[in-house]
């Protein structure tokens, strides 16, 4: 896109409108609103050519090291030492999904990979290889950390986002960030009758330029070398809104108001947001979620209203919460059942969407695709996944750490508990009640006793326990336990919930 002149900027100002936005409009040929769940590169090769505006991804790093996804989890650690042997493995893995990724964006679309140094310089290589070396614009730096104890070495404390663009010209929406106090109070020291901060500004800019004519002070050449900044109808519209003034030796100087200013121009170095931490509200536990003001920024900087944002990699979902947020159509993709109901429960209950085929069809809702249904494919899930898909079925919060849970796989917390915060984490007051999963085809007597030892301990009136059958000793014993402590266990099948709750409404 054209740059923007000084006079375009003092114009769109004093127009208060801005310069070069468009209003786009999702495609005809493709779903939006929809979290897909599967391999990317099989969902990708679905998507019709040009199709997305804006594509962010935030791939697992090739760290060379157990990498644990979700939660600090033991029980499925997503390990590039596993799956991926080398760089060499990884730029190959990534290889057909980029390749994907720029055939299904838009000419005038933008495309960003979030990635760290593990392998960067090789990804960006990869990058220019398939965009072109042309269309790359930035490598910017986000500070993720303030500080890092990196043993005999400088510490890391960043990560590296490198923006391409499909073709031009392209979307782009400039941003700013507030001024330093510093620069403020050196350069905005001056005050009008009305109490406003200015400072006076050249009207010049370098390039040879004709003459204009500056009101009653006639026409004056502008300084050897340098140009006049706007055309003679800017001159005389400044002048008439009394936004020029003159020094003693003639020469005119634009009033330029502090609170008409933007800010700076968003540069490559940000170090302004701060990470997700586990003080934070909007955290999950999740270990490489990403803060949600860094997902708007990217999202306000190259797509308008109602544009298509796709997250090929999605994670915990920030990029379409913030899509949303910001009034976007989204596409989101990730591998794992999980992830995917993690990121169904965070639209329902951040952005208020509700997850209804029939509120989707109407550009309302939202819908989550090739969830894996059926007991056949639970039965073949994960250990983690399957705990974590029941657990977030009977809307419950699954354990950040599996490791010493004391048969407690997941908690309820009722409407009536109230939050509060203690030792850093989000945690509740004392009402909230344990579940137990356990993916076997039959739950029998014993694995109900160490429940109700749970239950004991906790001290809980109820509690969830989930499998796909129980055996009539596991259910007599339930029920002795009720006549017993009065504490009830609600036994609950796989079937129960597939049933009961109907896919769409699943977590």
């Amino acid at each position: 896109m054209a740059k923007k002149t000084a006079a375009d900027s003092v114009k769109s100002a004093l127009a208060g409108k801005p310069i070069g936005t468009t209003q786009g409009r999702p495609s005809a040929l493709v779903d939006t609103r929809v979290i897909y769940c599967g391999d990317n590169l099989e969902q990708l090769q679905k998507l019709p050519e040009n199709c997305v505006d804006l594509i962010y991804i935030d791939p697992p790093f090739n760290s060379n090291r157990n990498y644990e996804v979700f939660w600090g989890e033991t029980k499925e650690k997503r390990s590039f030492d596993d799956r991926h042997a080398s760089t060499k493995a990884y730029i190959e893995f990534m290889r057909p999904r980029c390749e994907e990724l720029h055939r299904v964006l838009k000419k005038t679309g933008s495309f960003y990979y979030h990635c760290d140094w593990h392998a960067s310089h090789y990804v960006k290589i990869m990058l220019d290889q398939i965009f072109g070396e042309n269309q790359f614009q930035n490598e910017i730096v986000w500070r993720r950390h303030f500080s890092h104890n990196d043993p005999k070495k400088y510490g890391c404390v960043h990560d590296v986002i490198f923006y391409y663009v499909a073709g031009k010209p392209y979307i782009w929406n400039q941003q700013f960030v507030p001024h330093a106090e510093s620069y403020i109070k050196s350069h905005y020291s001056s005050v009008d009758k009305d109490g406003r901060a200015y400072q006076l500004v050249s009207c010049s800019a370098p390039g040879e330029g004709p003459a204009r004519k500056f009101g009653d002070k006639g026409i004056i050449k502008p300084p050897v070398g340098r140009h006049w900044s706007w055309a003679q109808e800017g001159v005389d519209e400044l002048i008439a809104k009394g936004r020029i003034t003159f020094t003693k030796t003639g020469m005119p100087r634009l009033i330029q108001y502090l609170d008409e200013m933007k800010g700076v121009p968003l540069q490559d170095s940000w170090d302004d947001i701060p990470p997700v931490n586990s003080q934070a509200m909007e955290s999950l536990g999740y270990p490489t979620q990403k803060p949600i003001p860094l997902l708007e920024r990217i999202i306000n900087s190259s797509s308008n209203k109602n544009d298509i944002v796709l997250d090929a990699f999605c994670g915990c979902g920030t990029a379409l919460v913030a899509a949303e947020n910001l009034g976007r159509q989204w596409i989101g993709i990730d591998v794992s059942p999980t992830a995917c109901r993690v990121m169904a429960k965070r639209m329902r209950d951040v952005c208020g969407v509700k997850e209804d085929d029939k509120l989707w069809r109407i550009g309302r809702g939202f819908v989550v695709r090739d969830l894996p249904w059926s007991e056949k494919k639970l039965r073949e899930l994960p250990p983690f996944e399957f705990e974590n898909w029941a657990v977030i079925a009977l809307g419950g919060r699954p354990n950040k750490a599996q490791v010493g849970d004391m048969g407690i796989d997941g908690r309820i917390y009722p409407v009536s508990a109230t939050p509060k915060k203690t030792e850093g984490e989000l945690e509740f007051m004392d009402v909230w009640y344990p579940i137990q999963v356990k993916q076997k085809d039959r739950a029998g007597r014993p694995d109900i006793d160490s429940f109700e030892a749970v239950m004991m301990r906790e001290d809980r009136q109820k509690g969830f326990f989930v499998s796909f059958d129980f055996s009539s000793d596991a259910m007599s014993e339930i029920q002795a336990f009720f006549k017993k402590t009065g504490k009830s266990i609600i036994a609950l099948t796989v079937k129960d919930i597939l049933e009961e709750q109907i896919a769409y409404k699943l977590a």
